[in-house]
């Protein structure tokens, strides 16, 4: 059975998952993290249109152990946060849809933190010092791990992000519920995180 899909393209599920986040890696590729972004600029990178795939609870893949270093330098498990629902967005300086979606998801987790869900962003093959300056610019209050070399990202395989942006819904399980390929808005954010978070 295929997951219910809010748009009407069609996406793989298992088959070439990893072929779709080894894209997104070489896509993103370029001059690397030093360079503050794929050879410095916004436009060399795979990009989304904002399609949302939900998983039923029977079709949800739990995810492999994912730990990384935290941009504050603390180290980070998200096996920490089972039992909550975890919004995870990936994100980069460089990229001008990550700017755009910034205070949506700042927002969303605003509305919903009192509630026990969580955030955490994933920045992608990008600078230290240029990812906390978007931290601050944007005024980021929840923790990113930085993921220079994309090995984080590679923890997701099983429903691969394949682009930049990209934001999981996870359940209180850390299986992914759902997820949107692209720039994400507050208003198509925040009834998926409600609806997971209602959840029994």
């Amino acid at each position: 059975m295929n997951p219910r899909r809010i748009s009407p393209s069609r996406a793989p599920f298992r088959a070439g998952a990893a072929v779709a986040l080894c894209g997104l890696l070489a896509g993103c590729a370029g001059t690397g993290a030093a360079g503050g972004g794929p050879d410095g600029g916004d436009n060399r990178f795979i990009s989304g249109d904002g399609n949302v795939t939900e998983y039923k609870a029977a079709q949800r893949k739990s995810l492999a152990s994912v730990t990384g270093e935290r941009l504050d330098g603390g180290s980070f498990k998200l096996a920490d946060l089972k039992g909550k629902v975890v919004v995870v967005n990936f994100w980069a300086s460089w990229c001008a849809p990550c700017r755009g979606e910034a205070p949506s998801l700042q927002h969303v987790y605003d509305g919903k933190k009192a509630q026990g869900v969580e955030f955490v962003g994933v920045n992608f093959k990008d600078s230290k010092p240029n990812a906390q300056a978007f931290e601050r610019k944007f005024k980021v209050t929840y923790p990113s791990l930085f993921d220079a070399d994309g090995r984080v990202t590679l923890a997701f395989r099983e429903v691969p992000p394949s682009a930049i942006p990209s934001t999981l819904v996870l359940d209180r399980q850390g299986r992914v519920a759902a997820r949107i390929i692209g720039a994400t808005t507050f208003t198509k954010l925040d009834p998926l995180v409600g609806k997971v978070l209602a959840e029994k």
